[in-house]
């Protein structure tokens, strides 16, 4: 099943583009999954599992290097975003 998550991320520190660069860039890094980066989110389409292992690994990533931030996310099941 296809699975579309838009995702807001909003560190909390004044330098907010590292954090948000390197959490885009990791999710870039998997295979099979379309990221499109746009102003204020970022749309992750591909298999449902995909795209929660990839989320699932970039959230705990995030964590371990930048601390404590806030994320907003809808996900679309069954729908490919173009």
């Amino acid at each position: 099943m296809k699975l579309t998550a838009e995702i807001s991320m909003y560190p909390f520190t004044k330098e907010f583009h590292v954090p948000i660069r390197g959490f885009i860039a990791r999710l870039n890094a998997y295979e099979g999954l379309r990221v499109t980066t746009y102003p204020t989110a970022t749309v992750i389409v591909g298999e449902h599992d995909s795209v929660m292992d990839a989320l699932k690994d970039a959230l705990r990533w995030r964590q371990a290097e930048y601390g404590v931030c806030v994320f907003v996310t809808k996900f679309i099941t069954d729908y490919e975003a173009n």
